[in-house]
């Protein structure tokens, strides 16, 4: 590739003599080094606008392995979040737990630790790169969650839940990060929409299979399997998926040029060489904290989101009480019922995945600019609209025990009303803190997982007290109010709110 070196009496590498010049070659093409006897700073950056070592400047087919690979690991780990539910009886039985509240513990610790890892993963993406940190975290996952099949008490069941938790939670904190690195604002909306339906299918599917593995097989081989398919996802990222962050990108050429010149003062505009390790340490592992207390935006969009992803447990935790209390289905078949929820997040994947860029292109040409994350934001009314319509049909079909049906069709539409708005919101966050967005993402994902950890814990109190039709009616005019507010807020105030913020600054990827 050729880079560029810009010192305060060179602006480009155009303006150096032949003899200050010489071409050395690597893997990625060829660059000009500038040979001087007396070393100065100069800056390492991008050759130009249409650099193919840019990630922005990929080819579709490189984005996209590097999207469907993160999308993957999104997807895995979120099953195991769920696929024991089927089998906690079973877990209670071998490990003599007789506690409802520790029986619960066994599922929702990981999630406990999901929420976790993302302030302190986010933050090492943005100093180390995705790529390294997604990798060996996802080792850590995929190691612990393999020995959970080996436990032998409750305390060791629970300590590797936990641990692989936290590996486990890297997808979520990084992935955002790796599609604002690759894409660009207006081409967006595909991958985050590939990206986004994962966490959401994950958790419908699981328990479809851990129902049928814990029936015809053991319990230990959910974790079995699940850690069979992780490996496979590993290998393939090892051999396809390359890093995506710019820093980590023009830090790696330029060690790489330091060693060729002997020039030690070249920089790159990311570096911060008055910080120490500490410091540099210190300042991005607080920034999640930062943003989670100061940015008026992401709390909107963390406790907006928050709340439709602890809905989403809470349904996943009526299930049982739905299907094998109330219409007496025997577990494996109760268990296909998960299938409503796989299908309405596949539809809302469809529609919005589709619709998003095309508002958002349409919303700038109307408006006359590049484009701005608030953008984003018209999907979520439908979006908002159809969560509580799908809770209504839900709760009072299944009150009243009408046709296996009712019920499904008013999940799949709660599925569908789901993704579309998470999909809004993932995408307004990577748009407004692109720089940051692992940070953001991750700051928002712990939200979200706290909810999904906390809102089943009060699921049963909830429908016994209210019956299946008055609580999910509560559930969702909690819900539409909060569809309502959410994007008039951001659709009026984000720009300002942006403004003000440290963390939201232009970038390239804001080009249509």
């Amino acid at each position: 590739m050729s880079y560029s070196f810009l010192t305060p009496n060179r602006q480009d590498d155009l303006s150096l003599q032949e003899p200050e010049q010489r071409s050395v070659a690597d893997s990625d093409g060829s660059f000009l080094i500038p040979f001087s006897s007396d070393p100065e700073p100069k800056l390492v950056t991008w050759s130009g606008s249409e650099d193919p070592t840019n990630p922005l400047n990929w080819s579709h087919a490189r984005k996209w392995s590097a999207t469907l690979l993160v999308s993957c690991f999104t997807f895995i780990s979120p099953v195991s979040s769920t696929m024991v539910a089927p089998a906690l009886g079973e877990i209670a039985h071998d490990f003599n737990i007789t506690s409802d509240i520790e029986r619960y513990l066994v599922m929702s610790i990981f999630l406990l630790a999901y929420a976790l890892g993302p302030f302190i993963l986010a933050p090492l993406s943005e100093m180390y790169g995705r790529v390294v940190v997604l990798q060996s975290a996802n080792m850590v996952y995929l190691i612990f969650n393999t020995v959970c099949g080996f436990a032998t008490s409750r305390e060791q069941i629970l300590a590797f839940r936990f641990l692989s938790g936290l590996g486990g939670s890297a997808p979520q904190a990084i992935g955002g990060g790796v599609l604002s690195d690759c894409w660009r604002k207006n081409e967006r909306g595909a991958a985050t929409a590939v990206y986004s339906v994962m966490p959401f299918i994950g958790p419908a599917i699981g328990p479809i299979a851990g129902g049928y593995l814990t029936q015809y097989m053991s319990w230990r081989w959910i974790f079995w399997v699940v850690s069979m398919a992780d490996a496979v996802v590993q290998i393939l990222a090892f051999l396809f998926l390359r890093e995506t962050y710019a820093p980590k990108i023009l830090a790696t050429k330029k060690k790489m040029l330091q060693r060729e010149t002997h020039n030690q003062m070249l920089y790159t505009e990311y570096d911060e060489p008055d910080r120490t390790f500490l410091q540099h340490l210190r300042k991005n592992l607080v920034r999640p904290f930062r943003m989670l207390f100061t940015q008026p935006a992401i709390q909107a969009i963390a406790l907006y989101r928050g709340y439709q992803y602890g809905l989403m447990y809470l349904v996943l935790a009526s299930f049982p009480t739905v299907w094998e209390g109330k219409y007496g289905q025997s577990k494996g078949r109760a268990s296909l019922n998960y299938i409503s929820l796989g299908i309405g997040f596949v539809i809302g994947l469809q529609f919005c995945g589709r619709l998003i860029d095309i508002v958002y292109e349409r919303l700038a040409k109307h408006y006359g600019d590049n484009g701005r994350p608030e953008y984003r934001l018209p999907l979520m009314i439908p979006g908002g609209l159809i969560v509580p319509t799908g809770l209504f049909i839900y709760g009072w079909t299944a009150e009243y025990k009408t046709h296996w049906i009712a019920p499904n069709i008013g999940a799949a539409l709660f599925a569908i009303g789901l993704i579309i708005c998470f999909q809004c919101c993932q995408t307004y966050v990577i748009d407004a803190y692109t720089r940051y967005a692992a940070s953001a993402t991750g700051v928002t994902a712990f939200v979200r997982t706290m909810a999904g950890f906390s809102f089943p814990l009060f699921a049963d109190s909830l429908y016994r007290s209210l019956g299946l039709g008055w609580g999910n009616s509560l559930l969702g005019f909690i819900s539409l109010g909060m569809g309502i507010v959410a994007p008039a807020l951001l659709w009026f105030y984000g720009e300002w709110m942006r403004a003000k913020s440290p963390y939201c600054a232009g970038d390239e990827t804001s080009r249509v």
